[in-house]
Formats: structure tokens, C-alpha cells, sequence
């Protein structure tokens, strides 16, 4: 059906239509129309999911067509997001593959870590499914103190910009072409300079409101200008999907289930990850209530327990048939932007309802990804397009735990915890900073009665 077919469906100011009772099943050109304008975004930003293919080829040791056909198959999982009720634009655990990537190189290559990201993915899902269904996940995270959740951050930050400057590094792979593409998205995305260019030039707003995208694309030509990235090899087909070959090598049911304390030795890293990941629900939260109140004639609801069971859902699937190194988040900061700020700046005609771009925006990148002169093309740059997400990644989370912190010994503290998170894993870090809190930041005496009011009482 088309968009037009959809009117006078939906009262002003009412949730669009759906089936299914509570799972508010959204059935595609029925229940929503198909959005150009965020198809399009989506397919030019299918760039940056597949940079994960470098890291997921080197550390897991599968070849390129595997990985690839993880990220699609990951990509159209997306979907269950906008499909069944939950608003969210979805994505990574993005600031934690760092993170990730050290704890599974303490294994030896090949079946250990794949057995690693299994425990690490399946215990992930089943902190989102059980918060998720007794509602306890705010408490939960409210209950950590502020120091260590920056330190968690802080630990993601180091962690990814010492990857990338470390001696063999990307950066120093690719310093022409990385360094140039890293400039411009720095400036693009946090200069106070760029800020008023935006206002007054669409082709700054335009480059913008692609993230790192165009800067990829500008490192990558530049790359293969200078002869850091080798010429693409364009194979005109669709992308191979070999599903059979990835869940005999990668599947538990086909491998083996990793042994008990393996699973023990994920679960630390499995908390900080949820931890990093809620502050992404917080995001989505906010750009959600903002798009509410700004289109009255459309009203938008936000479940962070239906959020949290959908990436519970995400997660468990993957971590049995194809366990995923980013593994599965609530939230893609960037593509939530892109679709909410469209969204409130459309009239309802222009844009009748928000679940038409929220879907199409990952219709667009997914059917991108099976396109094979599309996949091939990109394919040597794509370790340049990871460098950059990851450090633009180490940035952001710098700043923001430093944001997080209110005092001297909250910032000592997340500082220790995120250098221990860094180079010796979340277990140790995670250890050292509830420990520093507890022996620092926490006031034990503060509701014990002074001297004074002792003898006061007697």
C-alpha cells in the first residue's frame, strides 16, 4: 500500500496502527510507507557496519564472506526493533569492542575465542532478558556508582585509541589516508568552527549529517591514490551468503559450548558492556521524547523493557548460530539522530509517520550490503573505516565519563579503573574501582552520630 493509503487511519495525535496486541507488529507498506530519503542515508552508511569485517577476520579468524554475511544477517535483525513496537534505531555496543577485542585475545586463536564471544555474547543477552523482564534494569544501573561507570568508559576510550597508535597500529598502516580521514571527521563532528559553518552552508550540514561516512570515503580514495590501500576488485554479483559453513564453524550447536569457566570469566565484561549499553537507551530516551513533542499529530512510545528483551533476543540469537564481535545494542546513536531530527523537521505529510524512517533507514542499508559491486568496492578500505569508528569512538567516551564526574577523587578513581580496564581486562578494572570507591568515594561514617550528640541523647 501506499503512503497516501495510510490516511485517515491513524486520529491526531495517536499511536500509528499496528496488529499482533502487545507486540504491536508493524506489517511493512501496510502499517508504515517505505522513506526515500532514509533508505538512502542508509545505503551510504552501510560503509561503516562493515568495517567490524577487518577486526572479526583477524581476531576470529573466519574469512571475509563469514564476516560479511554476519553483518548482514545482523543488519536486517535490526528490524525486530521497529517491527515489534520498540522505537529505537538499533545498533552495537559500540564504545566496548575495545573491550572486546583484548578480552578475547587472551585466548588462543581460532575455536578458544569463538568460544569466548559465545559466552560473552549469551551472558550479554541474558543481563538484557532478565532486567528486562522484571524491570529492575534502571535500579540496577543506578546502583553502580557514578566513578565506576566512567572508569568503564574511560577504560573503552584507552583502550581503543592504544589500539589504534599502538606500535603496528591502523594509524600507522594508513597514516596518509587515516590521519586526513580522522581530521575531517573531527572537525566535521566536534569543532566549535564547523558549528557555525553548519548554520551557514548546507554542504557542511550535509557533510555532517553523514557522519563518518564522507570522511571515509575521502580516506579511502586518498588511500588508494597514495597506494596505502590497494585497488578494488569489483565482482558484479550479489554478496555471497555461505549460512551453512558459518553456523558449522561458528554455531555452539555445531562447536561445543564453552565450558563453565569461561563463562565466568566473560561475566565482568558482560556487566560492563550492559552498563555502556544502557547509557545508549538513556540516549534514545532523549531524542525520542524530543521527536514526541515536537510532532503533536503522532504519539511515539518508548518501553525500555520491550527494548531490553528485543536486544535480549538479538543477542541469544546470535551468540547460538553466529556469535557477533560487537555484539547486539539498543541503540545506534547516530542513525537515532539522523531519523528523529528528519522526523521533527517534516510536516505529517512530508513525513506521515515516524516508524516509515526508523524502518527504511536499515531497508536501505541491509539490501546496500547484499549488493556485491558494492561490498567489493569497499572491501580494502574497510580496516581504515573501523580505525575511524573506533577512535572517533575513544573520544566520545572520553569526554564523556570525564563529563560524568563531579570531583577530584570521582575523576582518580575512573582514571585508575579505566587504565586497569585498558591493559589488564574488566575483571581486574572493574575490582580496583569498586574497591577504590569503597575505601574512598563511600562515606561510612556519615550517618554515625558524633561525639556531641552521643552524650546529648544519654
Amino acid at each position: 500500500m501506499s503512503k497516501y493509503a495510510l490516511k485517515g487511519k491513524r486520529p491526531y495525535g495517536a499511536e500509528q496502527p499496528y496488529t499482533g496486541g502487545k507486540l504491536k507488529f508493524r506489517i511493512p507498506f501496510i502499517h508504515y510507507p517505505f522513506e526515500f530519503p532514509d533508505a538512502v542515508q542508509g545505503a551510504i552508511l552501510c560503509v561503516v557496519p562493515m568495517g567490524i569485517t577487518a577486526a572479526m577476520t583477524e581476531v576470529l579468524g573466519i574469512p571475509f564472506e563469514i564476516a560479511i554475511a554476519m553483518v548482514i544477517l545482523n543488519n536486517f535483525m535490526y528490524l525486530l526493533h521497529t517491527h515489534f513496537g520498540d522505537p529505537a534505531v538499533a545498533g552495537w555496543i559500540t564504545p566496548g569492542i575495545p573491550l572486546y577485542i583484548a578480552f578475547l585475545t587472551t585466548f588462543e586463536p581460532g575455536l578458544a575465542r569463538i568460544h569466548a564471544l559465545i559466552a560473552l555474547q549469551l551472558t550479554v543477552g541474558l543481563i538484557f532478558l532478565v532486567l528486562g523482564v522484571t524491570g529492575l534494569a534502571k535500579k540496577v544501573v543506578d546502583a553502580v556508582p557514578m566513578s565506576v561507570k566512567a572508569g568503564i568508559l574511560l577504560g573503552a576510550a584507552f583502550a581503543s585509541l592504544m589500539g589504534e597508535f599502538r606500535a603496528g597500529g591502523r594509524v600507522f598502516q594508513f597514516p596518509i589516508a587515516l590521519i586526513l580521514g580522522l581530521f575531517v571527521s573531527f572537525f566535521m563532528l566536534f569543532s566549535n568552527s564547523t558549528a557555525e559553518l553548519r548554520k551557514r552552508y548546507s554542504i557542511f550540514r550535509f557533510i555532517a549529517a553523514y557522519g563518518i561516512a564522507i570522511p571515509f570515503l575521502l580516506s579511502y580514495v586518498v588511500g588508494i591514490i597514495v597506494g596505502e590501500v590497494g585497488v578494488p576488485s569489483i565482482q558484479w554479483s550479489f554478496t555471497p551468503m555461505p549460512l551453512g559453513q558459518m553456523v558449522s564453524t561458528l554455531s555452539p550447536f555445531s562447536i561445543g559450548f564453552p565450558s563453565f569457566s569461561v563463562f565466568v570469566a566473560a561475566l565482568p565484561l558482560a556487566f560492563a558492556a550492559y552498563i555502556i549499553a544502557f547509557g545508549d537507551t538513556l540516549v534514545a530516551a532523549g531524542l525520542l521524547k524530543a521527536a514526541d513533542e515536537k510532532r503533536q499529530d503522532e504519539k511515539v512510545i518508548w518501553e525500555p523493557n520491550r527494548n531490553h528483551i528485543i536486544t535480549a533476543v538479538r543477542n541469544l540469537s546470535e551468540g547460538f548460530l553466529f556469535p557477533y564481535l560487537p555484539l547486539a545494542g539498543p541503540q545506534w546513536a547516530g542513525g537515532q539522530a539522523l531519523v528523529a531530527n528528519r522526523y521533527m523537521n517534516s510536516t505529517e505529510k512530508e513525513e506521515e509517520t515516524y516508524w516509515g524512517g526508523a524502518t527504511s533507514i536499515f531497508w536501505g542499508m541491509s539490501i546496500a550490503l547484499l549488493l556485491g559491486p558494492l561490498v567489493t568496492f569497499f572491501r580494502p578500505g574497510l580496516a581504515i573505516g573501523l580505525s575511524l569508528t573506533l577512535l572517533l569512538q575513544g573520544y566520545l567516551c572520553g569526554y564523556l565519563a570525564m563529563s560524568m564526574v563531579k570531583d577530584n577523587l570521582q575523576r582518580g578513581i575512573a582514571m585508575v579503573m579505566g587504565v586497569m580496564i585498558a591493559t589488564q581486562g574488566a575483571a581486574w578494572g572493574l575490582g580496583i574501582g569498586l574497591g577504590l570507591y569503597l575505601a574512598l568515594e563511600r562515606n561510612w561514617f556519615k550517618d554515625v552520630p558524633e561525639e556531641a550528640e552521643v552524650k546529648a541523647q544519654a
